[in-house]
């Protein structure tokens, strides 16, 4: 019987550190790769993580979408990017999404043009920008606006018309 009792023990002490293990083996690469895409929870936390890199924010929000953003992912390897994300003010939805990229990068994540009915050039401050209005997946109006600032592409996409659309992505500029 005290020979049934030590194999146990033994065979449960070797299951506790082979998890043991496992979880370091699936905790280092991320203690390593700081730079990595992954979520943060606030604009400072990122610009904290990723010194020296520019993360744009606008400084013009209207009612409908509510502050703080509620998701923010980024990365500084192997490329810079973020994706930045705001509710409509007392919902779920999401409502502006803004990313940045120095590489490819998929954008659509909760809000995608789905038909684009009309596309032009805006100046904006001085820089072209590529405005798409048209409709989501719903038929709810949609706009995105689409720039480069310096080696980054910049895009806003909002779940309304091109105005409020294009008073944000203004308002990123300085």
């Amino acid at each position: 019987m005290k020979k049934q009792l030590s194999g146990i023990a033994a065979f449960v002490a070797a299951v506790a550190i082979l998890v043991a293990a496992l979880l370091l083996a699936n905790w280092a690469p991320l203690a390593l790769q700081k730079e990595t895409l992954r979520r943060y929870n606030s604009i400072e936390e990122v610009r904290a993580a990723l010194p020296g890199k520019v993360i744009y924010v606008p400084s013009y929000f209207p009612q409908q979408v509510s502050w703080p953003p509620s998701k923010i992912l980024a990365q500084g390897k192997p490329f810079q990017a973020s994706v930045i994300e705001f509710k409509r003010a007392g919902s779920d939805e999401a409502v502006l999404t803004i990313s940045q990229a120095e590489g490819p990068f998929n954008t659509d994540r909760d809000i995608a043009l789905t038909t684009v009915s009309e596309q032009v050039q805006y100046i904006m401050k001085g820089r072209t920008a590529a405005l798409q209005v048209g409709t989501c997946g719903n038929g709810e109006p949609c706009s995105r606006m689409s720039w480069n600032e310096g080696n980054s592409a910049i895009t806003v996409t909002m779940r309304s018309g091109p105005f409020e659309l294009t008073r944000i992505s203004e308002s990123m500029l300085h």
